[in-house]
């Protein structure tokens, strides 16, 4: 799955990016794939401009984007360095969507799927509570989107975060608001190692649809409790293929 999907999502910026963008997200894809490993110097100014085909301001602009992100420390006389993973801004928009064009983190990916279990039942019993009518058409639109686009991949999972997205619009919490990106993230690695297909899609869509009718008929209780069996089944087919993948 391609993270051009997960930009679409955070409805980022379509402009062309500047070359020092383009840069920077390269450099930060090879260090998420660990294809730069932590500890690592990267070349010299001139090296990496003359490798890029760009000059050396474009160079020094991509490391100061890295540095802002965690992920580079530049040292006068020594050097600029991967730091280590623990370092990094993980939530940030660019980091979640580098995991894209990687080999899947399983690690990574459980914490992830931890963060969604410990934040979105909480979400949907809110968006039981506080959701106006706008808000549940808003999520059943999703669920239609979803069931219409069982048969493609990316349209299913595009439709499935939007679900997600609007009980966490629903909840009224804009710190919840703010955590989209790990959901986002979290369903577009995982269908890289779930491979869905049409018949798991359509097995998918009476969970949500039975979350949507909870929050519609303002019922807390079920719909946290809903969200919970959803997303604890999510993660054990997940679990279960990442076991059959080592």
């Amino acid at each position: 799955m391609s993270e051009l999907v997960y930009y679409d999502l955070k409805r980022s910026a379509s402009m062309s990016p500047s070359l020092s963008v383009q840069v920077a997200r390269e450099l930060g894809r090879r260090i998420v794939a660990g294809a730069i490993e932590t500890g690592t110097l990267l070349d010299e100014e001139n090296a990496l401009a003359e490798r890029f085909k760009v000059s050396r301001v474009v160079i020094r602009d991509a490391v100061k984007i890295l540095v802002s992100k965690g992920m580079l420390d530049v040292r006068r006389g020594i050097g600029t360095r991967v730091r280590p993973r623990t370092d990094w801004i993980l939530l940030d928009d660019d980091v979640l969507a580098w995991h894209l064009s990687a080999p899947p983190n399983h690690e990574f990916l459980k914490q992830l799927l931890e963060i969604r279990i410990a934040f979105e039942l909480k979400a949907a019993r809110w968006a039981a509570e506080r959701g106006t009518e706008e808000d549940i058409a808003t999520i059943r639109a999703a669920c239609d989107q979803m069931e219409a686009s069982v048969g493609s991949s990316e349209g299913f999972v595009v439709a499935d975060a939007l679900f997600h997205k609007a009980i966490l619009s629903a909840a009224h919490n804009d710190i919840l608001t703010a955590i989209e990106g790990v959901i986002y993230s979290a369903l577009l690695v995982s269908i890289k190692i779930t491979n869905q297909t049409r018949e798991s899609n359509l097995q998918s869509v009476p969970f949500h649809r039975e979350v949507l009718e909870a929050i519609a008929a303002r019922d807390g209780d079920l719909a946290e409790q809903l969200t919970s069996k959803l997303l604890e089944d999510a993660a054990e087919r997940l679990y279960r293929e990442m076991a059959s993948c080592t």
